[in-house]
């Protein structure tokens, strides 16, 4: 699948394509839907498919002190899209530059001119240009104008109430991962490259892969079920994790502390993937290192039933 970049020209076999269009961070349900009229339309008229994500996101640029809010980095966007049929990966590099520009030179400069594109695919709150002032049917006439159909996705729902990133985030928050799994169709997962650490689990019987959380938003803090996969392999891995700052060790460090249940390999330096299936139980601090040892024991007991299923 072609990773494009919207600051340089179209590849010529490319221009012509059809674009779905928008964020598409945690790309759910609703994404999947706009995606997926966006996939059949170019597949009918024998077209290439494009997703496009904007890098930062737009919230990021404008709010650059709001917390860390992201559910994918564009390396996992990039797996889904390309798990979802589509032919290449557009980032619009989200800058003072892209922020500035109207929605007429948005429509006719960039997407017409520079990119050549054939159709535009949103959902219908979509918003674009200086100020955000383009929306749906701005897109529809200045499309017209440019050569560019256009089509919209209604929202899908789900218990009456469309699904959104913001409803996926709320439930992470709230220490439901099974429900953000479900508007997901996949568990919210966090990539990185494993970190050397003080050693302490591995002192107390437990050995963790270190991982710092970067800009993924931050679930509720606690202890988990999760599953990892090792993205130079593809291993396969079940085990128990502590996300949080762990109270129970000076000083204070943010971490995501996955432990591998029969796993005595060497992780460090490795990028792995971990994958948010169940909360077991909120962070907490010990009165002795034997009674969180022995409180470990059963959180990694639960896992492996909760994780055996």
């Amino acid at each position: 699948m072609r990773w494009l970049d919207h600051r340089e020209p179209m590849p010529a076999s490319l221009r012509g394509a059809i674009i779905a269009l928008g964020n598409f961070d945690g790309f759910h349900l609703g994404h999947q839907a706009v995606a997926r009229v966006a996939i059949d339309w170019a597949r009918a008229e024998g077209r290439p498919s494009i997703i496009a994500t904007f890098d930062p996101h737009p919230v990021r640029y404008f709010k650059p002190d709001v917390p860390p809010f992201r559910l994918t980095t564009l390396e996992q966007r990039q797996e889904l899209y390309l798990a979802a049929g589509v032919t290449g990966m557009l980032v619009f590099h989200f800058d003072g530059e892209l922020a500035g520009t109207s929605a007429e030179d948005f429509v006719r400069g960039l997407l017409a001119e520079r990119l050549g594109v054939a159709g535009v695919v949103t959902g219908e709150d979509f918003t674009f240009g200086k100020g955000r002032v383009g929306n749906r049917s701005m897109l529809a006439a200045l499309g017209r104008e440019a050569g560019i159909a256009s089509r919209a996705v209604a929202p899908v729902l789900d218990g009456g109430e469309p699904v959104s990133s913001s409803r996926v985030r709320d439930a992470l928050r709230a220490g439901d991962p099974q429900e953000a799994a479900r508007l997901l169709t996949r568990p919210f997962a966090i990539r990185g490259v494993v970190e050397h650490g003080d050693k302490r689990g591995r002192e107390i019987g437990y050995p963790t892969a270190n991982l710092a959380i970067e800009s993924y938003l931050r679930p509720r803090y606690g202890i988990y079920a999760v599953t990892g996969r090792v993205l130079a392999t593809g291993q396969e891995l079940k085990g128990a994790a502590n996300l949080g700052t762990r109270p129970q060790f000076d000083p204070p460090k943010e971490l995501l502390e996955p432990h591998f249940f029969d796993f005595a390999g060497d992780l460090y330096g490795q990028e792995i993937e971990v994958a948010f299936h169940h909360f077991l139980r909120p962070e907490a601090k010990f009165d002795t290192l034997d009674a969180l040892i022995a409180q470990m024991d059963r959180d990694c007991a639960q896992a492996r039933q909760l994780l055996g299923r």
